[in-house]
C-alpha cells in the first residue's frame, strides 16, 4: 500500500498528530519573531533616538528579508528535502536572533534583522507542506484551521511576555528569549520531525526507502520492498511555470494581489499599533498590550475561519474577514483616544488582519496542483512580504507629512476592502467557466493531492 494513500485515507495516528503539533509550534515561533520588532519598537526608539523613517525601517526590514527568503530560499527544500531545510533554517534563525539582540548600532541591527528574516521567510512554506501532507483527507480542513492559529497565538503570547522581558532586560531581552525558544524547538524537530513522504517518493534521495519505511512503521503501514512510482513526472517537467498558464494566470495574479493587500494591512497593524497607541497615550506598556490584543484577536479570527468554512467556501470566508476588517479599521480610527475601546477594538483588528493571514495559509495550497504547490505558495508569501515591506514605511512617511493615526487606519481599512474584492474575484474564476479554461481548471483540481473537505 502506498504510504501516501494510507496517510490520506486512514485515521490519523499519534505520530501524525505529533508532526502537526511540532509544525504548529514552529508557526508560533514564526508569529512571535515576525512581530518582535513591533513589541520592541518603542524601546528601540528611545534607545537610539529613531526618527519616523527609521522607525518604519525597524518595523519592516525583517519583513523584506522574509520576502526575499520565501522567494529565493524556500525552493531549496525541493532539492534537499523539507526536514533538512527546516532544521537548517531554524539554526540560522537562532543565529539571527542572537545577533539582533547583540547589535551595537542601528545599522547593524537592521542588517541582522534582514539576515534572520531570510530564514523566517524560507521556513513557512516547508512547514505548511508538511502539515498538509501528514493530515488525512477527512481531518485536513480542521487541521489547517488549527494550524492557522499558530501564527497569531505565538504573536499574542510573545507580546504579553515582551512587556516583562523589556522591563527586565531592555529591548534585547525578547530577541534572546526568542533565540532560546527557537533553539529548543530545533532540538525537538531534529529528534521527531520526519521528511516529506512526497519528497522521498518523487526525488528519491539516498536512503529514501529506509526513511519511507521508518515513517510507514510509525503510521502502521507494512514496510515496502521498493518505493512507489513517482506520480508527478509531467507536472515536474512543467515546474512552477504552471502558475502562469491558462486559468492559473488570473488565479495566481488575483491570489497574490489579495494576499499582498491583506499582509500589507497586517504589517501596518502589527508593526505600528504599539507605536501609534504609545504616542497617543504616552504609555509604552499600554501600547504593547494593545499590540498583544491585536495578536490575540488573530487566534479568534483563525478559529472563526475554521468554523465558518464548514458552511461557506474558505475563499468566501476569507473575503468576509477582509470586508469586516474594513469596518473594524474605521471603528478603531473613530475611537483612537478611548482607552477602553482601543483595547476592545484591538482584538477585532487582529481578528481581521491576523485571522485574515491565517485564512490565506489555509486557502492558498489548494489553488495549485501538488507538484508546484510548495514553490507557488512560497513565491506568493515572498512577493506578499516584499510588498508588505512598504506598508509601515508608507505609514510613517505619511505620518511625517501630516497624517494622523486615525487617518492611517482609515487608509488601511480601504486596503482591506480592495483585498476582499480581489479574493472574491479569485473565487469567481471557479464558477461559470465554459471554455477550454474550464477543462483546465478541472484538471488542476483533479491533480491536487486532496482538497480541503470544506471545498466540496
Amino acid at each position: 500500500m502506498d504510504l501516501r494513500d494510507a496517510i490520506r485515507n486512514n485515521p490519523m495516528t499519534r505520530f501524525q498528530g505529533l508532526v502537526v503539533a511540532i509544525c504548529i509550534l514552529l508557526t508560533m515561533i514564526d508569529g512571535y519573531e515576525i512581530l518582535i520588532t513591533s513589541y520592541t519598537l518603542p524601546a528601540l526608539t528611545a534607545h537610539w533616538g529613531l526618527d519616523s523613517s527609521e522607525q518604519g525601517l525597524v518595523a519592516s526590514f525583517g519583513t523584506l528579508g522574509m520576502g526575499v527568503g520565501a522567494v529565493f530560499l524556500s525552493p531549496i527544500a525541493d532539492r534537499i528535502g523539507r526536514r533538512k531545510h527546516i532544521l537548517g533554517a531554524l539554526a540560522l534563525i537562532v543565529v539571527g536572533m542572537v545577533l539582533s539582540g547583540l547589535a551595537p548600532s542601528f545599522g547593524t541591527f537592521l542588517a541582522f534583522r534582514f539576515f534572520g528574516g531570510l530564514f523566517l521567510g524560507a521556513i513557512v512554506p516547508s512547514v505548511s507542506v508538511l502539515v498538509a501532507e501528514y493530515a488525512n483527507q477527512r481531518r485536513r480542513g480542521t487541521v489547517m484551521g488549527v494550524y492557522g492559529i499558530g501564527l497569531p497565538l505565538g504573536a499574542a503570547i510573545g507580546g504579553f511576555l515582551s512587556v516583562q522581558l523589556i522591563d527586565s532586560f531592555t529591548w534585547r531581552g525578547p530577541f534572546f528569549f526568542s533565540a532560546v525558544v527557537t533553539a529548543v524547538l530545533l532540538l525537538v524537530a531534529a529528534v521527531a520531525l520526519p521528511e516529506s513522504v512526497g519528497y522521498l517518493v518523487e526525488k528519491r534521495p539516498a536512503g529514501a526507502l529506509e526513511s519511507y519505511n521508518r515513517i510507514a512503521a510509525k503510521v502502521g503501514v507494512p514496510a515496502a520492498s521498493a518505493l512507489p512510482a513517482p506520480v508527478d513526472l509531467v507536472a515536474q517537467r512543467t515546474g512552477a511555470g504552471g502558475m502562469w498558464r491558462g486559468i492559473m494566470l488570473p488565479r495566481t495574479l488575483l491570489l497574490w494581489i489579495s494576499y499582498a493587500l491583506m499582509i500589507g494591512a497586517f504589517y501596518f497593524a502589527n508593526g505600528l499599533t504599539a507605536k501609534l497607541v504609545t504616542e497617543t497615550t504616552g504609555n509604552p506598556d499600554f501600547g504593547i498590550r494593545a499590540q498583544s490584543l491585536v495578536a490575540t484577536g488573530g487566534v479568534i479570527g483563525a478559529l472563526l475561519f475554521a468554523l465558518a468554512a464548514r458552511r461557506l467556501h474558505p475563499r468566501l470566508v476569507t473575503a468576509l474577514i477582509a470586508l469586516a476588517g474594513f469596518g473594524i479599521f474605521f471603528a478603531f480610527a473613530a475611537n483612537f483616544t478611548d482607552r477602553t475601546m482601543v483595547l476592545v477594538l484591538a482584538v477585532l483588528v487582529g481578528l481581521a488582519v491576523n485571522g485574515g493571514v491565517a485564512a490565506y495559509y489555509a486557502i492558498s495550497p489548494s489553488i495549485y496542483p501538488l507538484a508546484i504547490r510548495a514553490a507557488a505558495v512560497g513565491m506568493m508569501m515572498g512577493v506578499g512580504r516584499i510588498v508588505a515591506f512598504f506598508a509601515p514605511n508608507i505609514a510613517t512617511f505619511l505620518q511625517a507629512h501630516g497624517f494622523t493615526p486615525e487617518e492611517l487606519y482609515r487608509l488601511y481599512g480601504v486596503v482591506l476592502l480592495v483585498s476582499a474584492v480581489t479574493v472574491t474575484l479569485l473565487h469567481a474564476t471557479y464558477r461559470g467557466l465554459n471554455s477550454s479554461d474550464a477543462m483546465e481548471a478541472e484538471d488542476v483540481e483533479a491533480a491536487e493531492e486532496a482538497p480541503l473537505p470544506v471545498a466540496s
